[in-house]
Parts: structure tokens; sequence; C-alpha cells
């Protein structure tokens, strides 16, 4: 980072990598729990679910991707180890033992919910930690992570109507 840049964050530096390390760590599980998911979910409307479920993984890898080059930016290292993902998550990853749509769906609203309070609480320690580049980042994707929430529980209600 340059020296503006480090101006800019001052001491909280190590302390914004953390938590984004940490909510890099989500945003691997969210994928994944996703992917796996769009692949064993059945059941009705289950086309409508895949692709849904499709696009949030792609949306997920994309805040990974965001993520991960903050930390850099801010001289910190992502995380390397895959075991290290679930040691470091917010919100656990929760295996879709239950492949019907409700069940798969049900699962994701509640992954959903899990970062969208992480990513508010992040907003309020960011405000204090006056890094307005990390803000701005967090806050788009706490955006995102609020439509899925919206768009997941859109195709639940769709569901239990028929």
């Amino acid at each position: 980072m340059g020296t503006k840049g480090k101006e800019i964050v001052g001491a909280g530096a190590k302390e914004i990598i953390g938590l984004l390390n940490k909510a890099l760590a989500d945003e691997w599980l969210a994928q994944y729990q996703y992917w796996v998911g769009s692949l064993i979910v059945h059941g009705p409307m289950r086309p409508d679910v895949q692709e849904e479920l499709r696009e949030h993984e792609k949306d997920e890898h994309k805040h990974a991707n965001l993520l991960a080059e903050r930390i850099i930016q801010l001289g910190g290292r992502p995380i390397t180890h895959i075991k290290d993902l679930e040691k470091m998550a917010n919100c656990p990853y929760d295996e879709p033992a239950n492949d019907h749509v409700l069940k798969i769906l049900a699962q994701n609203i509640e992954g959903e919910q899990c970062a969208i309070k992480v990513y508010s609480d992040m907003l309020k320690r960011l405000m204090e930690l006056k890094d307005p580049v990390t803000y701005h980042i967090i806050r788009s994707i706490l955006q995102d992570e609020l439509g899925h929430e919206q768009d997941l529980q859109d195709l639940e209600a769709d569901i239990k109507a028929i």
C-alpha cells in the first residue's frame, strides 16, 4: 500500500486485515455451500432454485476476490490454508444434509442473515477505524447479501404457494 493509503488506514490496518480474513473465510464457505446445493437440490421449481444458487455462488466468489485484494492492499495475506476457513469463519458452514429445495433455501437464507449481521457490524467498526475504501467494499458486499436474502425468501414463498 502506498504512503497516503497507509496514512488513511493508520494503526487500524492489522485489525481490518483480521476482519477481512474472517469475512473471506465466510465467502469461501458460502460459495461452496451454494455450489454443492445447486448440484444436489431437488423438489418443486428445481431449475429456478439451481439457477439462483449458481448466481449467488458467483457473487460469493466475486466477494472473496474483493476481500482478498483489499487484504493484500493493506499489507496482509489472505487465508492460504483450506483448514483455516472453518476455524476463522464468522458464519458456520451448514452441510446440506437434506436435498429438498425448502431445506436448501432455508439453510442459505440463514447463511445470508449471518453474513448481513457480520457485514453490518463490520461497517460500524470501519467507521470508527476511518477506512473509507474498505467501508465502501463492505457496503457493496452487504448490499449484495441483502439482495440474496430477498431472492431466496421470494423463491421460498413461491414454492410454499404451490
